[in-house]
C-alpha cells in the first residue's frame, strides 16, 4: 500500500491560529488544530507576534501530523506590521489590519501623491488598513521603535521566516502593502514614508518555495516550505477560484472579490487592485465591520445570533470600529429610525442588513474590475465564519438578489495555505489542486427578489450621516 501524503495548511488571523493536514491525493482533512490570539482593546488592534509563533507551534501540534507532513505554507492576515530588531525579535506589538489610529497618515500620502496616481501605480489607495500608513504612523508617534526595526515584515512574512530563516514574501500579500507596485517595491512611496527597502522581503514568483523548516523547530527538519500569501488570496486558492466567479466572506472582516486577469486602478479607492498568489489579480473590497460587530449588536439586545425579525424602518450602521468601505475610520456605530413598534429582533436584522450592505454595494464595482459581468448569474459563494449562519445567509440572499453557494469544505484559507504546500510536490498550480480537492462543492440556495426597500433606506441614512461619521460635510 502507498504511503500516505499529508501537508499541513496554516491560517494565522486575527483571533487565532488554524492548521489542517491535508491528504494530498484525495483533499480529505485528516487533522486539525487551532490555537487562540489576543488583541488590544481601546483604540489599538495590536498583537504579539511571538504569540503567533507560539500558537502556529500548539496548532500543528494538534493536526497530529507535524512530524510526517510532506510540506508546509502559511497564510496570515493581510497588512499587519510587524517590526523586527536585529535580534529577529519584534521591537514592539504589531499594528493590525483593523488598527484606524493611521488614517491622518493614509490621507497625507493620498494627498501628496494623489488618488489616480496612487491607483495606477499600487493597484489601491491606502486607507488606514494598509501598511504603508502604519509605518508612516510609527515614524510619526514612535520614531525610536522605528529606527530600532532591522526588518519590516507582514504577518505571513514573519512566520515564514522563522520556519525557513528565509526573508521572503509572496506578491498577494504585498499588494496590501501600499508600497508594492505589481513588479517590485515602489522607492518613492517607501522614501515619503521614510522606509528603507532593505528592510523589507524578497518577492517570490508563484509557486516558489520560500526554504525548508530548519532544525528545533514544531516541524519535521527539511520539510519544504510554500511561499505562503495573505488570507483572501489563500481562500481563493482554496476555492480553486476561476476568473469571474464572485466571493463574499464573512469573518471579523468582511470582504467581497473575484479573481481578473489585469490589474485593477480604481481612483475611488473602493476597489483595491490587489494580486492573487498565482499570476492574475484579486479585485477587493474590504469593511473592517462583520460577524464581530453583529454578534455585539445580538448580545447589546440580549438576543442570540439568528434571533432576527423582519419588519420595522430601522438602519443600522454598525461602524463599531471605524470603517474602511465607505472610508470613515473615525466612525461609530448609528442607529436611525426606530420606532415604539421596533422590535429586538428587527434591529437585530438591521445590523445584519447594515453589516452586508457595505459588501454588497461594492460587488458590481468589484466584478467590473475583474473584467466579469455584474449580471451574471453565477452564484455568489459565501464563507467564512459566518457563512453556515441561517441570519447571514438569508441576509445575503435578500440583499443580492443573486443566488448564494455555501461550500462544504471549511476553513477555505488553511485549505489555501494546503494547497499552496501541496503543489510544491505535484507540479500543479495551487488552484488546480483546490479544485481537484472540490473544495467549493456545496449546496446552492436560490436567489430571492432584492429587498430595494432596505438598500435605499441604508444609502439614504449612510449619506445623510457621512458628516456626523467624521466625513467632510
Amino acid at each position: 500500500m502507498a504511503e500516505q501524503r499529508v501537508v499541513i495548511g496554516i491560517d494565522s488571523s486575527t483571533q487565532s491560529t488554524k492548521a489542517l493536514a491535508v491528504d494530498i491525493d484525495t483533499g480529505a482533512v485528516v487533522g486539525q488544530g487551532s490555537a487562540p490570539h489576543t488583541v488590544s482593546g481601546g483604540g489599538a488592534r495590536e498583537s504579539d507576534p511571538e504569540q503567533w509563533w507560539d500558537a502556529l507551534g500548539a496548532a500543528v501540534a494538534r493536526t497530529g501530523w507535524a512530524d510526517r507532513t510532506a510540506a508546509v505554507s502559511v497564510a496570515a492576515q493581510q497588512h499587519g506590521l510587524v517590526t523586527l530588531g536585529a535580534d529577529g525579535r519584534p521591537v514592539r506589538p504589531a499594528l493590525l489590519w483593523n488598527d484606524v489610529r493611521s488614517a491622518p497618515q493614509a490621507a497625507e500620502l493620498r494627498a501628496a501623491i494623489g488618488t489616480a496616481e496612487l491607483a495606477r501605480r499600487t493597484g489601491s489607495v491606502p486607507t488606514a488598513a494598509f501598511t504603508a500608513a502604519k509605518w508612516a504612523w510609527l515614524r510619526a508617534h514612535e520614531p525610536a521603535a522605528a529606527d530600532r526595526a532591522a526588518a519590516v515584515r507582514l504577518p505571513h512574512d514573519f512566520l515564514t521566516e522563522r520556519l525557513t530563516g528565509q526573508a521572503v514574501t509572496d506578491r498577494g500579500d504585498a499588494s496590501g502593502t501600499g508600497w508594492w507596485g505589481g513588479d517590485g517595491y515602489d522607492e518613492d512611496i517607501l522614501a515619503r514614508i521614510g522606509l528603507d527597502p532593505a528592510l523589507l522581503p524578497r518577492v517570490l514568483a508563484p509557486g516558489a518555495r520560500a526554504g525548508t523548516v530548519r532544525a528545533g523547530l514544531p516541524l519535521r527538519q527539511g520539510v519544504p516550505v510554500a511561499t505562503g500569501t495573505g488570507d483572501n488570496m489563500a481562500a481563493a486558492l482554496g476555492l480553486g477560484l476561476l476568473p469571474g466567479r464572485p466571493v463574499l466572506s464573512l469573518g471579523t472582516s468582511g470582504t467581497v472579490y473575484a479573481v481578473g486577469r489585469s490589474r485593477p486602478a480604481d481612483p475611488g479607492g473602493t476597489v483595491a487592485g490587489f494580486a492573487d498568489a498565482l499570476g492574475g489579480w484579486l479585485p477587493l473590497a474590504c469593511t473592517l465591520n462583520c460577524t464581530l460587530a453583529v454578534d455585539r449588536f445580538a448580545a447589546l439586545l440580549g438576543r442570540g445570533r439568528d434571533d432576527v425579525e423582519d419588519g420595522g424602518t430601522a438602519v443600522v450602521l454598525p461602524y463599531l470600529d471605524g470603517e474602511r468601505t465607505p472610508n470613515l475610520p473615525a466612525a461609530s456605530g448609528l442607529i436611525h429610525g426606530l420606532r415604539h413598534d421596533t422590535t429586538p429582533g428587527q434591529l437585530l436584522q438591521a445590523a445584519y442588513d447594515g453589516a452586508a450592505h457595505a459588501l454588497l454595494a461594492a460587488l458590481d464595482e468589484v466584478l467590473r474590475a475583474a473584467g466579469a459581468d455584474p449580471a451574471g448569474d453565477e452564484p455568489l459563494l459565501l464563507i467564512g465564519g459566518g457563512a453556515r449562519g441561517p441570519a447571514w445567509q438569508q441576509t445575503v440572499l435578500r440583499l443580492s438578489g443573486r443566488a448564494v453557494q455555501v461550500p462544504r469544505a471549511k476553513e477555505l484559507v488553511a485549505l489555501g495555505a494546503a494547497a499552496q504546500a501541496a503543489a510544491l510536490l505535484t507540479g500543479e498550480s495551487a488552484d488546480a489542486v483546490a479544485r481537484r480537492w472540490r473544495t467549493a462543492e456545496g449546496p446552492v440556495l436560490e436567489a430571492v427578489q432584492k429587498d430595494d426597500d432596505a438598500l435605499e433606506r441604508i444609502g439614504d441614512t449612510l449619506r445623510r450621516a457621512r458628516a456626523l461619521q467624521g466625513a467632510p460635510a
